[in-house]
């Protein structure tokens, strides 16, 4: 992960992925973004998921579970996406602009967790620590560790994340369900990183 970012580059990465999100709220199409200007740290491969916030109320998130770009083109194609393709929203206005706050959540490379059984996944996943990737079959879902801030009870917790999947909210306690957990660095405009 990239826990070694400086300032200058956590306000880089803010300031790219606010130019998307203007760029897809002026209904612009999303320009190459020039990495060979970017900080070394950024042209890494690293893998975030952008969280637009209006008025403490979720706008948008779109993210990646795998590092395939340099950080700064990750942030900046997922900070367009989660303005235009969330499909619970419609795509941010212009007019919202000024009122969208952003957050940038750089995620660790997932690792399976080994356990035995619902109780013992319930005593081994660390709320507000782990992310959370629910894999059955072809469905897929995943919680920042952020979620657990408003789904605090484990239970229920995984409950929400079956159901994103498309699943029944009790298909995390079959043992055919694959969990991985991850963890984040995590930064938003007015706030220090925290991770």
């Amino acid at each position: 992960m990239a826990s070694h970012l400086s300032e200058s580059e956590v306000q880089r990465l803010l300031q790219i992925a606010r130019e998307a999100v203007g760029h897809a709220a002026r209904r612009e199409p999303l320009p190459s973004l020039a990495l060979d200007r970017e900080p070394p740290n950024l042209r890494h491969p690293g893998c975030a998921f952008v969280t637009l916030t209006k008025g403490g109320l979720l706008r948008g998130c779109i993210g990646g579970l795998e590092a395939r770009l340099p950080l700064a083109e990750d942030v900046w194609q997922h900070a367009y996406m989660a303005a235009t393709e969330d499909f619970r929203f419609l795509p941010v206005e212009a007019s919202e602009l000024p009122a969208l706050e952003l957050e940038i959540s750089i995620l660790t490379e997932p690792s399976p967790l080994a356990y035995d059984g619902a109780e013992d996944l319930l005593h081994k996943v660390r709320p507000l620590v782990d992310g959370v990737i629910l894999t059955a079959g072809l469905r897929r879902a995943t919680f920042l560790p952020q979620v657990w801030e408003k789904v605090p009870q484990p239970e229920e917790f995984f409950d929400r994340l079956a159901e994103k999947a498309g699943l029944p909210p009790d298909a995390w306690r079959d043992r055919g369900v694959e969990i991985q957990t991850y963890q984040v660095l995590s930064f938003h405009e007015s706030q220090p990183p925290v991770g």
